[in-house]
Formats: structure tokens, C-alpha cells, sequence
């Protein structure tokens, strides 16, 4: 299902395998959806793991987005290329091939058990701030 269009903003993380592969493998992955645009990528920055677990470093990197497609469609389109990057939920902040957040959505706020817009983790993520920050200007 689709809707008006709107901007949102995609958080990439990877920490197992080639890293590196796994963020352009999902920025082709998404700029292949219906109705989705990439419009800027910030730089692509090596962090250390979030919640103290003993695990690789992981690659980041924020997305700024145009789609036609709603929250939920986004949501499952970005867990499907999860998927297919080899993705296993193994519970919070473990070790990944590939991470795909949709950290703001418009001016929307969702809060569904599966589904938090804007997401919870923004404020309290020094990288994501300076991604955003960095995607700003293209944002309008």
C-alpha cells in the first residue's frame, strides 16, 4: 500500500562478514523499492558496539529517503533485505551481517510493539546525530 510521499531516514549497521559489502548491497536493495528514492548517504562510520557486548565493530551509515511507501511496507521491505543478507535475530544488540532501522519517518510517531517512529535509540546514539546532522541539508 501507498501513500503520499515522504522523506524518512534509514540507519545501515553491519558488523559481521564483509561490512562494507553488506551496507552497498543494502543501499542498492533500497534504492531498488517501489517508490523509493535515495536522496543523500552520509559517510560511512566504523562505532563501537552498542550495550557493552564483547563483538566486532560495526559500519554505519544514515540514509535519507523519498518513498511513496508507508511505515509498515518500508518496515517489512527493510527486513526482507535483512534477510537476505544473512540476517538472524538473535536478540538485542547482537552481532549482525546487516542492521536496517527506520530512525524517522516523515513528522510521524508511531508506537506499535513492532514499529517506534521516531526510533527510540536516536537520542541516545552519538552517531546517528552526527549522520543526521550530516543528511540535514539535503532534507530540504
Amino acid at each position: 500500500m501507498t501513500g503520499a510521499r515522504e522523506r524518512a531516514y534509514l540507519a545501515l549497521g553491519s558488523n559481521l562478514g564483509d561490512r562494507a559489502a553488506h551496507l552497498r548491497q543494502a543501499r542498492e536493495a533500497i534504492a531498488a523499492l517501489p517508490e523509493t528514492r535515495i536522496l543523500a548517504a552520509s559517510a560511512v562510520e566504523e562505532t563501537a558496539p552498542l550495550g557493552g557486548m564483547d563483538q566486532p565493530a560495526y559500519l554505519n551509515q544514515m540514509l535519507l529517503v523519498d518513498t511513496g511507501l508507508e511505515p509498515r511496507a518500508l518496515l517489512q521491505a527493510c527486513q526482507a533485505i535483512e534477510r537476505r543478507a544473512g540476517r538472524v535475530r538473535a536478540g538485542r544488540w547482537s552481532a549482525r551481517t546487516l542492521d536496517v532501522d527506520i530512525v524517522r519517518f516523515g513528522h510521524r510517531t508511531i508506537a506499535e510493539p513492532d514499529l517506534v517512529i521516531p526510533h527510540p535509540g536516536v537520542a541516545d546514539r552519538d552517531f546517528w546525530q552526527r549522520e543526521l546532522a550530516e543528511l540535514e541539508p539535503h532534507a530540504r
